[in-house]
């Protein structure tokens, strides 16, 4: 029966992925032919580095260092096949160096148990280098995935994931958990600012940019395995996880089989056929079956309709979550034989050999199969194999990684803030309004004026990323930026709100031209981050209310997780100005945006809620735009998808569509619109693509994004965008569940123009 099950499991391996070699293939059999079970559960542990360093779990004595007799016992008695951190802090690298070295030290020691035919099986460390290798002291940090996503510049995106890529991998880390495909749909959610927004499409270009960054092009002309400049990437988490209707974190989604297929699965796809090598699964639930005891999400769609042939790992705890959160266990030894048996290949444990021991005991006992234990050490080998862990563990033994924290890298991420950061509001020509020049009198006030948390938001050097002894004190807050940027007076009055405070600030206030105001939500992600209001706190609606009692000028800065309400501010504020959390080099990039360096070009990833019971996204139904007074106002947000204004005056014009047959036979359209600069400095605009299909046997959304482009309009100048719409783009999901192309009418919109497409 075992050899019945390599050669099956060789066939579909080599069948469906090409670049994957017989000698290979030959290794990893090799291996698992002659592992026992007490190996192979070992291989799908993974546990928490804390619990092989010196100290207690969560209380490490600081340096943290490998305690030799755990690391000893975690190898050679539990075999275990990869360990990961996240609730510590960030490292120098040579301290990373030394820990990777270590647990390579230990594998090595183990394979002398071993016939010589036996290839020693390395570790597989993972991390969260969430927005950069941001637990690498001195790692670049881009802005969020949020910000990153306001770019629409999936060239950005991918250059991030690979710069990051590349400094993780100096580290000695091969696995990257990111990037975080979940579709932001609830703005109160608090993983909001780590997705890609709330469009399917956007988020699915993004994300699949975003794994070619992280794990290069790989193939036939290396034998199929990743560098050892790149990462194998972590899609999470799947799926429907951002779905909460409470927005509260890992509450239960109740989601139809038309809302999973066309908003929560199309990015995940895009990411597997892009090559994503492993997959994160939802620590939630779904129709009230927690998603890692479910094997029609993570068997029948995710491998067997999806293609996937990657590896699977839980999130944090979840197989114990199935006993005390979700009581769908009795047990933990049910729960473990629950998860197994559902399609989970390794288990974030993370703290204990509990999983360990229990997995080891039911596979004894028949209660799962050997057979199902295979399959997940297969994918796991066969991860290690294309990461080149066997042959190259410890790559920065041999490469210096010379790139790695270069001036060209804080280049490429002030870039990346530049073009996210998105002018909301602008009053142009009132005093005040931007760009300011330089020599401009400024009073910078708010919590995230001198504060760099705020700028960088969680998982960065720490998880929540609010401990403030890890930040780099040669990074510029926002105040440092402007003052280096700026030949008139900066002034740093009033960081924290007080009475005091606000007293002594007027002094300084009375001295400046304009009033920038620089409002932060405390950085937090996952449940410490669940709020129940969109409402600023009291301290900054406070600060506003001084700030706009000046009488001055009053230029309003968000670094937001996720959007808090700004409505009875805005039309008293001079400019608005969303920065998202743009990292570390993110306030030179503010700077270089407020003094007119940097002409800003970033638009809203989502839609910015006006009210906090008004949470509709952009492609909302028809019915959800009916008022109270039985007119179509309902959808009033604050700004909408796609928004973003440029100090150039754009003008969309000549819009035309054409239809053709392709390439591949097929008919398709081309749209042509024509961005015209009317002004004297140079644009870069993001042009967005709609459908709305005006009859469909499923209720049409109002509009749906189906494509983008951004480049340059150089000054008194036009730039021609073109874009090809083929009849897949038409297709929505039926009642059937299956992609529908009905005949029909389509309103096609770009900007303020729109034509219509009809197939009969």
């Amino acid at each position: 029966m075992k050899k019945l099950f390599f050669l099956v499991t060789w066939c579909f391996a080599h069948l469906a992925n090409a670049q994957w070699t017989n000698q290979q293939e030959s290794s990893v059999q090799n291996i698992l032919s002659q592992m026992t079970i007490e190996e192979k559960v070992g291989q799908m542990t993974q546990i928490n580095l804390d619990v092989i360093c010196v100290g207690d779990i969560y209380k490490l004595q600081e340096p943290h260092r490998i305690d030799p007799a755990k690391l000893k016992e975690a190898i050679e008695k539990y075999h275990v096949g990869s360990i990961l951190n996240c609730g510590g802090h960030a490292y120098p690298i040579e301290q990373w160096h030394e820990i990777i070295s270590g647990i390579h030290q230990a594998t090595l020691a183990n394979q002398q148990q071993h016939s010589d035919e036996y290839k020693n099986i390395p570790v597989l460390y993972g991390i969260d280098a969430i927005h950069g290798a941001n637990y690498v002291m001195g790692g670049t940090l881009f802005p969020q995935q949020l910000g990153q996503a306001a770019t629409f510049n999936p060239a950005l995106v991918q250059e991030a994931a690979r710069i990051t890529a590349y400094e993780t991998r100096a580290a000695g880390i091969p696995w990257n958990f990111s990037p975080v495909l979940d579709v932001g749909r609830v703005p109160t959610w608090s993983r909001f600012f780590e997705t890609y927004g709330e469009d399917p499409y956007l988020c699915s270009v993004l994300g699949k940019a975003c794994v070619k960054g992280y794990q290069g092009e790989f193939g036939n002309d290396n034998n199929g395995e990743i560098d050892e400049y790149h990462v194998a990437a972590c899609m999470k988490h799947f799926l429907g996880y951002s779905g909460a209707r409470t927005g509260k974190d890992r509450t239960p989604a109740y989601l139809s089989d038309i809302q999973l297929k066309e908003i929560y699965r199309p990015s995940f796809q895009a990411a597997i056929d892009q090559g994503a090598l492993t997959v994160m699964i939802n620590s939630g639930e779904i129709n009230g079956i927690p998603v890692h005891a479910n094997p029609k999400i993570l068997v029948d769609l995710l491998r067997k309709e999806m293609g996937f042939q990657g590896m699977a790992v839980t999130d944090w705890e979840d197989v114990i979550k199935l006993v005390n959160i979700h009581h769908v266990a009795e047990n933990l030894k049910d729960a473990v034989a629950l998860a197994v048996n559902a399609g989970i290949d390794m288990c974030m444990v993370p703290n204990d050999y509990n999983f360990t021991n229990l997995l080891i005991e039911l596979a004894k006992e028949g209660k799962i199969s050997e057979e199902r234990l295979n399959q997940s050490v297969y994918r796991i080998l066969k991860l290690k194999m294309q990461l080149d862990l066997f042959d190259n563990p410890v790559p920065f033994q041999k490469n210096n990684y010379p790139d790695k924290m270069t001036s060209s890298f804080q280049s490429a991420a002030i870039q990346t803030a530049e073009e996210s950061i998105t002018l909301l509001e602008n009053k142009k020509g009132k005093t005040g309004s931007l760009p300011w020049a330089s020599g401009t009198n400024i009073c910078v006030v708010g919590n995230a004026a001198n504060q760099l948390i705020y700028q960088n938001g969680a998982w960065s050097r720490t998880w929540q990323g609010t401990d403030t002894t890890w930040n780099d004190p040669a990074r510029l807050t926002t105040f440092k930026a402007l003052q280096q940027a700026n030949t008139g007076n900066t002034y740093c009055a009033l960081s924290q709100w007080s009475k005091e405070a606000a007293k002594a600030a007027n002094k300084k206030v009375k001295k400046s031209d304009v009033v920038l105001v620089c409002l932060g939500e405390k950085p937090s992600t996952e449940k410490p981050g669940d709020i129940d209001d969109l409402n600023w706190d009291k301290a900054e609606r406070q600060m506003m209310k001084w700030a706009l009692g000046t009488g001055k000028p009053v230029v309003l800065v968000l670094f937001e997780n996720r959007p808090r309400l700004v409505n009875e501010w805005v039309e008293q504020c001079t400019a608005v100005v969303m920065a998202y959390q743009p990292g570390e080099w993110g306030n030179v990039a503010l700077a270089n945006i407020l003094f007119g360096k940097t002409n800003p070009s970033g638009k809203l990833p989502f839609t910015y809620p006006r009210y906090n019971q008004s949470l509709l996204t952009y492609d909302h139904k028809h019915s959800e735009e009916l008022d109270p007074s039985f007119g179509s106002k309902a959808y009033n947000p604050q700004w909408p998808f796609g928004h973003g204004l440029s100090y150039s005056d754009l003008t969309y014009q000549n819009m035309s569509i054409t239809r053709s047959i392709g390439n591949n036979g097929k008919m398709n359209w081309t749209v042509s619109v024509e961005v015209k600069n009317d002004s004297d400095r140079d644009a870069k605009e993001s042009v967005l693509v709609y459908k709305h299909d005006r009859v469909a046997s499923v209720t049409p959304h109002v509009k749906k994004l189906i494509n983008f482009k951004k480049q340059v309009i150089k000054a008194h100048a036009a730039a021609t965008y073109q874009f090809t719409i083929e009849p897949d783009d038409l297709k929505f999901v039926g009642a059937n569940g299956e992609m529908l192309l009905e005949s029909g009418v389509w309103d096609i919109y770009v900007g303020n123009l729109s034509g219509t497409i009809e197939i009969k």
